[in-house]
């Protein structure tokens, strides 16, 4: 018996060997997919970017089980989220922020396998192939990585990997420049996301996930000078990092690392003021202007850029534009990137990025849509400034959130068509003869115009909005909430409905006697049915 008992406690320990550092393969291919699916439709549609970071946060639900270390799954989430919030700023913020989740990803993948190589390396074939494919390897250098993994030479696999991660690191850091432009955060981020996730490796030396972090905050707030001395140093110890790695290592031994360090300054962090802390805040003011311009700016001191591009989304929403009511909200996003420490790290900051990016990826966009965005806004600034916050802009932000785009274009659409059932029903029972009733049924049908008009031309305007036609797109213009020109159009029929519905309730008192002397027609009938009970009698 105890010798059963100690067959089975050695075949479970060797099953626990055999699984230790083993990922979930198919959900970290499905969320690889996803979010380098998400940067390539970002630059068509923000709906459907939208769309692949919820199908990546779901592939990231399933990887999560199998990620041994939970500091990368909290800093692989808070990148979910913040490539989220990034769709209302700009497509090089999303890119920015897909490429530091990759190297997260990278970072858990790279940890597990060489631990499961450690253990098992019969078992990590596969994983192993994927890591290849990951850091670039192909042909028979991946062929090469595997022999060694078989092997059980992890000296050989780690340095392999490492030497493939600097030479990417050093292209990424020749390739920026000292100026305050995309294509320079973008490969400040393609640096930080490899240094990543071989940022244990004895032969980085000096190098630092934090010095990345430096220079793009640098780069955030303009300081070229600061920013050309960090791309100096960073290059420096990449060059030492490099020449580290020059000659295949020996046959010394690799420790895996069990607990790898996550790097504090991309991880999810409390305090919203440190702009490493928040990659999103460190992207530069014109990341979303495809532009060559490589003149710094300063920081903005206000939030008035982006009044600016929410006034002029307003107005395209109220002239039938959605479409370049979003692209100003694009605009918006961005300039609210670029906005003081102080206006990002007051609370509420994360849910107008939200609400922006929701907006923007909305049909059917509406003038109260974009108001309760401003009125949001302002929100912020008090809230930032320690000043209370209206009630108010609070339920009115929550109801643009709630009851926009389709559900609005719905519901009215519903309440338009229920509009004929009691002008029918009214008609049904009285006929039309009756001139107070016909009078009635005027007044009644020039009440629910409102909710007729809404209902018909914002349902055309919607449809227009989805398939891209200008004509059908601006036939929101006729609703009466539209504009400004619909407050006395609608004053006007409400004016006529009263008068009507005056004159029709009026003239029926008369008649049944309840308001002065009966009308003439129903004299001559009382008469006529007077003579008819004497003939009787």
């Amino acid at each position: 018996m105890t010798s059963r008992s100690t067959g089975w406690l050695l075949t479970a320990a060797l099953l626990g060997a055999g699984s230790a550092g083993a990922q979930d393969l198919g959900a970290y291919r499905a969320l690889a997919a996803d979010l380098d699916g998400a940067v390539t439709a970002r630059a068509t549609s923000a709906a459907q970017a939208l769309t692949r970071l919820d199908a990546a946060d779901a592939d990231l639900k399933k990887l999560a089980p199998s990620l041994q270390n939970r500091q990368l799954v909290s800093a692989l989430q808070g990148s979910l989220e913040r490539a989220r919030g990034s769709l209302a700023r700009s497509p090089a913020e999303l890119e920015a922020q897909v490429l530091l989740a990759r190297g997260f990803m990278r970072k858990a993948l790279y940890d597990q396998t060489l631990t499961l190589l450690a253990s098992a390396p019969a078992n990590g074939t596969a994983q192993l192939r994927l890591l290849a494919g990951e850091f670039g390897l192909s042909g028979a250098a991946a062929q090469a990585l595997l022999d060694d993994g078989a092997a059980g030479k992890l000296p050989r696999v780690a340095w392999r990997l490492q030497r493939e991660a600097a030479g990417k690191i050093g292209a990424a850091l020749n390739t920026a420049q000292p100026t305050q432009s995309p294509a320079t955060y973008l490969n400040l981020s393609r640096g930080m996301a490899w240094f990543t996730a071989v940022q244990d490796a004895p032969g980085a030396g000096d190098l630092k996930v934090s010095q990345f972090g430096d220079a793009l905050r640098q780069l955030t707030v303009g300081d070229v000078g600061a920013l050309g001395t960090s791309l100096t140093a960073l290059r420096q110890g990449n060059a030492g990092f490099v020449k580290s790695l020059a000659s295949a290592p020996s046959g010394a031994a690799v420790t895996p690392s069990t607990t790898p360090t996550v790097p504090v300054t991309v991880t999810p962090a409390r305090t919203p003021n440190t702009a490493a802390a928040n990659p999103s805040a460190a992207t530069p003011s014109n990341a979303s202007r495809p532009t060559a311009s490589t003149n710094a700016r300063p920081a903005r001191t206000d939030a008035g850029e982006v009044y600016a591009a929410l006034g002029r989304a307003l107005t395209a929403a109220g002239h039938g534009d959605p479409a370049l009511a979003r692209e100003q909200l694009g605009l918006a996003g961005t300039a609210l990137a670029a906005a003081p420490i102080s206006l990002r790290g007051a609370q509420g900051y994360d849910a107008l990025v939200f609400d922006l990016g929701a907006a923007q990826a909305r049909t059917a966009l509406r003038p109260d849509d974009v108001q309760a965005l401003i009125a949001t806004l302002s929100g912020l600034e008090r809230r930032a400034a320690g000043q209370p916050v209206s009630t108010l802009d609070n339920v009115s932000a929550g109801a643009a959130r709630g009851f926009g785009g389709w559900l609005r274009v719905l519901v009215f659409a519903l309440l338009a068509a229920l509009a004929f059932v009691p002008l029918y029903l009214l008609n049904l029972a009285f006929g039309g003869r009756n001139t107070y009733w016909r009078a009635i049924a005027s007044g009644l049908a020039l009440l629910l115009l409102p909710v007729f008009l809404e209902g018909l031309f914002g349902l055309l305007g919607a449809i227009g909005d989805l398939t891209g036609v200008g004509a059908l797109r601006a036939a929101s213009n006729f609703t009466l909430t539209q504009n400004a020109y619909g407050l006395p159009l609608w004053a006007l029929s409400a004016a006529l409905a009263i008068g009507l519905t005056t004159f029709g309730f009026r003239g029926l008192c008369q008649q049944f006697g309840l308001l002065g002397r009966r009308s003439a027609p129903q004299q001559e009938s009382a008469a006529a049915q007077s003579l008819d009970w004497d003939e009787d009698l």
